[in-house]
């Protein structure tokens, strides 16, 4: 919890004045038993009215500013946390932005939405208690022993009986809470994880008609973290009872002890009440430490995992001495290219070296799990390499700034993402300036103004959160025109033709050959008829280039290639 408050310092004069006030309000609270004492002892058993009237003003006007004090206090205190709150979820979010493929998947997608979520609402909560209580409880707690022993040290003896045994229930209630917290969390990354799944798969899910297993598995870990839950704020609860119970003792062993000592001529009443008064402030102020021990464990186990994202550093990183190329042509150079995935005894690609040029249109095949879209991930740099080099433009791509790299690229994943807005908006994520000219000369390449013209808003369109009311070929349209709206050296197409029809691919691969003249194409595809026109053709199997060239010569000289080429094509089409 300590760590994450560094991040605090910039709120240091707001803390300050949020400190004073609450300060303020807990001397004003500890003055109001003395005056009761007064009116008492001087006014009530004297009968003096106007004494009376006098300090029944005075209290009136300092519980005054002791709400007044209370509602600025507050106002800073909420002003404050919530400043924190949103603070920490830009930092979180911008450092996930960073994150290598490898760094995001240590965490998990739905850990890291929980840890930018639920886990930094716990912080904020806990930032906001501390700052209302954690100055006004020892004040109180403090100021209130002092008060009662200048009234009567006698009376005041009971606290060192009743202060110990709350502190030995506290400790050990919150020993046993602390613990549960940090499951609780896991046991929401946990829910979160399954709801995810479930909306992302519900297509899937239906389909196999494991609606009932889905239902049950969400079920056992949705009852987990209710009992998990349960027995935490059960722990929780015993608190206020523990509280209440030895404060009601303690008020009575003090009306015990102090009716005898007013027998004997000991005690004045007024000092009697007020030490009663005083005794319920410090009790209160107990109570406050309660609330706050309630909140610290789960923000503290919240902080931990916040923490851990913050502090770690991406492993790729900007280069110290950046390199930018004002006229790139792109050219693309691997170099002995060893890449094994976090974890893994078996390389995903081996000794990868080949050069593309300019103007080339260049096909990538292989069977799944030959390294096709590993390959296009460390182009772009989503990994980084440890064995052989990656050149473009002869300029190892470490040395780019990783935005000027990508800017130079185009990308078309298999999966198309489509975000929430209109047409408009989705393609303008390739250039943020397009004209609309630009975008339907992008959408007429793709072949996707043909469905988009026959809508009644056009480019206007609204798209649904995901691209639900477009089919698979419509989003794979779109995506392609994003990428090719904008001018780019290099252009990805990572399978990204696998739900278009025959006919549509041909056309698509036509217009983009002549209209994207003189970038170097990449095309990863399982489909051979997508490739066997490209200008060169590389060959993966298990993570190996077993063959480099064009259609005739790799149907010839590579048997892995033309394995391929006869499971999907026949010896008519291939005449």
């Amino acid at each position: 919890m300590f760590k994450i408050l560094k991040y605090l310092k910039k709120y240091t004069f707001e803390i300050i004045l949020s400190t004073l006030f609450i300060t303020l309000q807990a001397l004003l609270n500890l003055y109001l038993p003395d005056l009761m004492s007064d009116i008492v002892n001087k006014g009530v058993i004297h009968g003096r009215i106007n004494y009376i009237i006098h300090v029944g003003i005075k209290m009136l006007l300092i519980t005054l500013l002791s709400v007044v004090a209370a509602i600025i206090a507050s106002f800073f205190a909420s002003r404050i946390s919530m400043k924190f709150g949103k603070d920490l979820r830009d930092m979180l979010f911008r450092k996930v932005m960073h994150f290598s493929f490898h760094e995001i998947d240590q965490f998990g997608t739905a850990s890291l939405i929980t840890r930018n979520t639920n886990d930094i609402t716990q912080i904020q909560q806990a930032v906001f208690m501390t700052l209302r209580m954690v100055v006004q409880a020892p004040v109180m707690a403090i100021g209130g022993i002092v008060m009662a022993v200048s009234k009567s040290t006698h009376l005041t003896m009971v606290l060192l009986v009743s202060i110990p045994i709350l502190l030995i229930g506290f400790f050990f209630i919150i020993g046993k809470v602390s613990p549960l917290f940090r499951s609780m969390q896991k046991k929401i990354d946990n829910i979160n994880r399954i709801l995810r799944e479930n909306l992302i798969g519900v297509r899937v899910i239906r389909a196999f008609a494991r609606t009932r297993y889905e239902k049950d598995r969400f079920e056992v870990a949705n009852e987990d973290l209710t009992q998990t839950a349960l027995r935490v704020y059960r722990l929780s609860a015993l608190i206020m009872p523990f509280v209440m119970f030895i404060m009601n003792f303690t008020i009575i062993f003090i009306i015990w002890i102090g009716g005898i000592e007013i027998d004997k001529g000991r005690l004045q009443i007024g000092n009697m009440m007020a030490v009663m008064q005083y005794i319920i402030q410090i009790m209160m102020s107990f109570v406050m430490i309660s609330i706050i021990s309630m909140f610290l464990p789960r923000a503290g186990a919240s902080a931990e995992r916040v923490e851990a994202v913050l502090s770690i550093t991406p492993e790729i990183k900007e280069p110290r001495v950046p390199i930018v190329i004002e006229n790139g042509k792109g050219i693309i150079s691997f170099k002995d290219v060893t890449f094994y995935y976090p974890g893994a005894r078996e390389p995903a690609l081996k000794n990868i070296t080949f050069d593309l040029y300019p103007g080339q249109t260049v096909g990538i095949i292989g069977a799944s799990g030959s390294g096709k879209t590993t390959l296009l991930n460390l182009l772009m740099r989503f990994y980084d390499i440890k064995e052989g080099k990656i050149l473009i433009d002869s300029v190892n791509i470490k040395d780019f700034p990783q935005k000027v790299l990508r800017k130079r690229m185009a990308y078309v994943p298999s999966r198309p993402v489509i975000f929430s807005g209109t047409i408009r908006d989705n393609i303008r994520i390739g250039k943020e300036d397009a004209t609309d000219k630009e975008i339907i000369r992008a959408c007429k390449i793709a072949q996707a103004w043909e469905f988009i013209s026959k809508m009644p808003e056009g480019l206007d369109t609204v798209i649904s959160q995901g691209g639900t009311n477009l089919s698979g070929g419509q989003k794979q349209r779109l995506a392609i025109a994003r990428a090719i709206v904008g001018k780019k050296d290099i252009y990805l197409f990572d399978d990204a033709f696998s739900a278009l029809d025959f006919k549509t691919d041909a056309n698509l691969r036509y217009a983009l050959k002549n209209q994207l003249k003189g970038a170097t194409m990449i095309i990863v595809s399982l489909r051979v008829a997508t490739i066997m026109n490209a200008d060169r053709i590389i060959v993966l199997h298990n993570g190996e280039i077993v063959g480099l060239g064009r259609h005739k010569e790799l149907f010839e000289e590579c048997m892995t290639y033309r394995e391929i080429v006869l499971s999907q094509l026949s010896e008519e089409e291939l005449q």
